[in-house]
């Protein structure tokens, strides 16, 4: 039985059927780590003698009558979440031998769910990279293409994902980082709407796990198909106990739709600040396509779309505003210096960076309301559409760049550079006003890398774009193996057992 082949809804039916065992799945995960993942390096701390003990309780407790949700299906979880056990380091080296003393909510919610936990995935330093490589644990590749990112921050989850270790993970999102992972490695992943599942026990240590979601942020699932990822989220969904002081059910409206006839869809592929390469622009026709042919309404402009120039520039205010708030004294004092120095008609997301890190409260309240304007806008358009498809990214997965200082890094669009960080304008389209977003895989670009796009939807009716996504994978297909597509150079990198690079090497 193939893992890599297998979702987590396939699992979870053959082992209720008798067909597999958890200690079957569990150690055939483990041993397709031991065999793949020196060359990938997605997986930064494994637990692999507590995974096998925690399979073999499940199939004791399934013979008892015992069952879950995801009782015995092998997962993994990003290294950013506090597991009891294991350390929590966000890739910071100070950090390498901190020990948190519970587990994160969402890493109890799996547990109590039946997952067989194999370990953690790899992240930037601090989560705040749209790569995954650290001083800690090394760089993670993109398993389709070593020589190029596997995204971040929740690469190290994509790139197993995408490699057949485990059937599903739990990564964040601030700024695209389930996301781009996903559309970087082929898989699914699930942007929730801001709030609904809880962060707790997901925070740079040694910070106390407070039940304090940060603004932007969520956690959730990544997984190998579309319908794995409503299963996973209604795991993860639901106010945090600690804070109602009892176990809760959320509740979530149903899909606006069943049938793709029945969908109005708004598509982009053009944003204003930065321009769409062709192989994402590609990707994005194919969806649209797709949608035509079955028969929904889909339309490429409407004058009810938020502006999306103002919306990067807010998403970009709130986001560096946020973080650089515990930064030490001097190092703002640095930042006001050089933002003084900028030209008053400089207007590119380079300044707008710079000029949020120095943000005061009542520039934040100023962003912040201009946001709410944004949701009124999002709600108006919502009215009319059911889901927005659009990049995520402008570009497939692009060459590992690990210069120091990323305002120096460039990203290559069809032959021309721009700065590395205003890739993220597509990402903040949804995260801005705390929309949920599905990212799907659509199709490969000309050189065989994966390509996805997103679906945001209405907030908290994240199962309308989880239902379109579902629709599309019937239509153009889901998720495809790295074996069944890998380019040349990197199955000839396998085959001479390729470690993953050091950071700088």
């Amino acid at each position: 039985m193939e893992q890599i082949l297998l979702t987590a809804e396939n699992m979870t039916a053959a082992l209720r059927a008798g067909e597999v065992s958890s200690a079957e799945l569990t150690d055939e995960a483990i041993a397709r780590i031991e065999r793949d993942d020196k060359a990938v390096n997605a997986i930064c701390v494994p637990d692999f003698d507590r995974a096998r003990a925690a399979a073999r309780r499940a199939d004791q407790a399934r013979a008892h009558g015992e069952d879950g949700p995801l009782f015995g299906v092998p997962v993994t979880v990003k290294e950013s979440y506090d597991v009891v056990g294991m350390t929590t380091t966000w890739g910071m080296p100070q950090h390498r031998d901190f020990m948190p003393t519970e587990d994160a909510v969402q890493v109890s919610r799996l547990k109590a769910a039946g997952a067989v936990v194999l370990g953690k995935t790899n992240v930037p330093l601090g989560l705040q990279d749209i790569q995954s490589f650290n001083e800690i644990y090394g760089t993670t590749n993109n398993p389709w293409d070593h020589s190029r990112t596997s995204g971040g921050s929740s690469g190290g989850s994509a790139a197993a994902l995408a490699s057949g270790f485990g059937a599903l993970s739990i990564g964040s999102d601030i700024a695209g980082s389930l996301r781009t992972p996903a559309h970087f490695c082929g898989i699914y992943a699930h942007k929730p709407t801001l709030g609904l599942a809880p962060t707790r026990g997901m925070a740079p240590p040694p910070a106390p796990a407070l039940p304090v979601d940060p603004d932007l942020a969520v956690a959730g699932p990544m997984a190998r198909s579309a319908r794995d990822l409503t299963l996973l989220l209604d795991v993860m969904a639901g106010p945090d106990e600690l804070t109602l002081g009892v176990a809760y059910d959320v509740t979530l409206p149903p899909a606006r739709h069943e049938r793709l006839r029945d969908f109005r869809v708004l598509v982009l592929d053009e944003h204003p600040l930065i321009p769409t390469g062709s192989a994402v622009r590609a990707g994005v026709r194919r969806v649209a396509d797709a949608l035509v042919e079955g028969g929904a309404r889909v339309e490429w402009h409407s004058p009810l779309l938020p502006d999306l120039t103002e919306a990067a520039v807010l998403y970009t205010q709130l986001l560096f505003s946020s973080s650089v708030a515990r930064f030490p004294v001097e190092a703002k004092e640095q930042l006001r210096a050089r933002a003084a120095e900028l030209g008053q008609d400089d207007r590119s997301l380079d300044a707008v960076r710079l000029r949020s890190m120095v943000f005061s409260h009542h520039d934040w309240m100023e962003a912040n309301s201009r946001r709410e304007l944004h949701r009124q806008g999002w709600r108006r358009l919502f009215a009319e559409f059911d889901t927005v498809v659009c990049p995520i990214t402008p570009t497939p997965a692009f060459p590992h760049d690990h210069n120091p200082d990323p305002r120096e890094r460039r990203i290559d669009i069809d032959g021309v550079e721009y700065p590395y960080f205003d890739q993220l304008v597509w990402a903040g389209a949804a995260t801005m006003p705390g929309l949920p977003a599905t990212a799907v895989p659509a199709g490969r670009s000309p050189e065989g890398l994966p390509v996805g796009v997103q679906l945001i939807g209405p907030m908290f009716e994240d199962r309308t774009p989880l239902r379109l996504a579902e629709l599309l994978e019937h239509e153009i297909g889901g998720f495809q193996s790295p074996e069944q597509g890998v380019l040349p150079g990197v199955r000839r990198a396998r085959a001479c057992g390729a470690r993953g690079s050091a950071v700088g090497s």
